[in-house]
């Protein structure tokens, strides 16, 4: 049995699980494979592929080029970037992991305070010979607006609460009773956007939601306000909100997801003002990557048996 294990861009998957105990031959891919012959090349002739959550697209095409592949394992539950029906008609079996909900919401709010307190610009500062030269703004008795309060969206709105912070929240299918339970009210999208200090995004992405934050709601927003994104990228009008940060219009931006991924070398939002950006960190930890590769392995051992698990439909 040959497995690959795609975009260790850490090279650090095999010390998160016992590789060695399913008894195969294992590749850890440690680049983005950026095109389809780059896949193909990469992983012709593999029997078993984990993939590491949406860096890799498996599509129809990709499938239909890998005639030895009979076991696909996806980090989490579900993976918008593998054509499950393809894979299916060819008969791969699909697999998938749990997803620990702690490490996106540490990180969103890793940013929100990285953005509100400038964080790296001091930090540079510092480093470079200087003392204090900007003021932070405050959590406490502000606003945070959360766009989607599904498993990630509630425990950030946990903490805001936590924080002393006014709590609201916006999705179109919001159950009221699940916000209210938390203590969080349920706004209109328009209020969310014109009187929160701190708009965080945690909402699944789908064809209707690409782009649910688009020039409008930016528009809406406080100049003093900052946007956390650390979710999808594409859940954002890219820009829309470059044009925003460069005219003032919001207060700034923390990303940690972005519409091309690894973001490229010369894309604008690397030059933005007042950003902050971090790559896809939302779920790289320790305790997630051991759920991840350690139940990966879990997956290959028991396809391998004739008893598969954690199998995606």
């Amino acid at each position: 049995m040959r497995v690959a294990v795609l975009d260790d861009y850490q090279q650090v998957a095999h010390r998160f699980a016992d590789w060695a105990g399913l008894g195969a031959e294992v590749a850890f891919v440690d680049r983005p494979l950026p095109d389809d012959d780059a896949v193909v090349a990469a992983l012709d002739g593999y029997d078993v592929v984990v993939a590491m959550r949406e860096r890799t697209p498996v599509t129809a095409a990709r499938l239909a080029r890998l005639p030895d592949l009979r076991l696909l394992v996806t980090t989490g539950r579900q993976n918008a970037a593998i054509d499950l029906d393809a894979a299916r008609a060819r008969g791969v079996v699909v697999c998938g992991t749990d997803s620990p909900t702690n490490a996106t919401p540490e990180l969103t709010w890793a940013l929100i305070l990285a953005v509100l307190r400038h964080v790296p610009a001091e930090d540079r500062a510092v480093r470079d010979g200087g003392w204090q030269h900007t003021v932070g703004g405050d959590l406490e008795g502000r606003r945070l607006g959360v766009v989607g309060l599904g498993r990630l969206g509630s425990r950030v709105a946990r903490v805001g609460l936590a924080f002393g912070m006014d709590v609201v929240a916006w999705s179109r299918h919001l159950d009221p009773a699940h916000a209210e339970g938390l203590g969080v009210r349920p706004v209109a999208k328009d209020e969310l956007f014109a009187t929160s200090d701190v708009v965080t995004v945690h909402y699944k992405l789908s064809d209707r939601s690409r782009g649910i934050v688009g020039d409008d709601d930016l528009a809406r927003m406080k100049r003093t306000a900052i946007l956390v994104n650390t979710s999808r990228g594409p859940l954002v009008d890219t820009g829309a909100l470059l044009a925003a940060l460069h005219e003032g219009r919001i207060g700034g931006a923390g990303l940690d997801v972005y519409d091309a991924e690894p973001l490229p070398a010369d894309h604008p939002l690397r030059s933005a003002p007042r950003t902050v950006l971090t790559p896809h960190l939302g779920y790289v930890t320790e305790g997630t990557y051991r759920t991840f590769y350690g139940q990966a392995v879990e997956d290959v051992a028991a396809w391998a048996a004739g008893a598969p698990v954690r199998v995606l439909t």
